[in-house]
């Protein structure tokens, strides 16, 4: 069986990638979708100067404890589990 230990990611650094994204969702957005993002010129424009390879990972107490005692269920290893409430009290 396999573990997701921790999400990673990289980056975007390609700046006419980017300002092609942007414009796509700048279309979107005037089409009303009102999570697109505008277009950007600055951080296009900070692409431009060079940004390098960028990568992290996100590596949250509750993966690592499933990791570290070999817990399959996350369920297990939360000190403060989600709760429902109890009726119409």
């Amino acid at each position: 069986m396999t573990k997701e230990v921790c999400n990673a990611y990289t980056e975007l650094n390609d700046p006419a990638v980017q300002r092609e994204r942007f414009a796509q969702q700048a279309k979107d957005k005037a089409a009303g979708d009102d999570e697109a993002m505008f277009v950007d010129e600055n951080f296009v424009r900070a692409l431009e100067f060079g940004l390098p390879p960028t990568a992290g990972y996100g590596l949250g107490i509750d993966r690592l404890t499933m990791f570290l005692t070999d817990t399959n269920n996350i369920k297990e290893v939360l000190l403060f589990p989600a709760m429902k409430p109890e009726g119409n009290n």
